[in-house]
């Protein structure tokens, strides 16, 4: 499904996800492009009467790190708890340049700050799941207690954190919009944005530009 004319209500909240240097050009995980994503979002972000923004915030030697399985490689896959991990280069370690906020991304508008992913053994894409999938954020509960009902999604990556982020909105009753301009992808493997993209629609969230956002 794309909606035109996706309408920013008083239960729209911004979800802004892990704009963080480390996911842009000459980051440890660089998204191709990533950086294009933040003048749209400053452009917007302004207009929503909530805005979440999340970063990923790993310790050292986090579960998610190749480096962390000795003899494994980056894109490699393991099983940890019986949750299925693929291995990324070391990236947004806790306190490091790289976990911070690109300094292009306006963080005025940004009324909540979440950090995920933040234990040793078990890594998170979703702003609200760790991805055991039963382990909350806290984010349903902090959007819920204040009224809202709506996600307007943008961020890195969009097959990634995106994608997770957007599906699991779904999952747990929010009207969801993801904003295409907005977000890049990894696409690794090749496909893997647009699949991600039409598993989004499927599942019943809007994809949208930037220009298509209402007030």
């Amino acid at each position: 499904m794309s909606m035109n004319g996706f309408t920013i209500t008083p239960t729209t909240a911004l979800l802004v996800i892990d704009v963080q240097n480390d996911f842009c050009p000459g980051g440890n995980l660089a998204v191709e492009e990533g950086d294009r994503v933040i003048p749209v979002i400053n452009s917007i972000a302004g207009r929503f009467p909530l805005v979440v923004a999340t970063r990923d915030w790993h310790p050292q030697g986090h579960v998610s790190f190749a480096s962390s399985h000795p003899g494994k490689e980056i894109q490699d896959t393991v099983r940890v708890d019986d949750i299925e991990q693929i291995l990324w280069p070391d990236h947004c370690v806790q306190g490091t340049a790289g976990a911070e906020f690109h300094p292009d991304l306006d963080l005025r508008p940004i009324n909540l700050v979440l950090h995920k992913g933040a234990k040793q053994g078990l890594d998170s894409y979703s702003a609200f799941f760790e991805n055991d999938k039963k382990t909350e954020t806290g984010l349903r509960s902090y959007l819920g207690g204040l009224g809202f009902d709506r996600v307007v999604v943008c961020g890195l990556a969009a097959d990634v954190c995106v994608y997770f982020t957007a599906v699991d909105a779904r999952g747990i009753g929010f009207e969801t919009a993801v904003i295409w301009d907005a977000t890049r992808g990894v696409d690794i493997p090749a496909g893997s944005v647009d699949e991600a993209r039409r598993d989004m629609e499927q599942r019943g969230a809007a994809i949208i530009d930037s220009g298509d956002l209402t007030s």
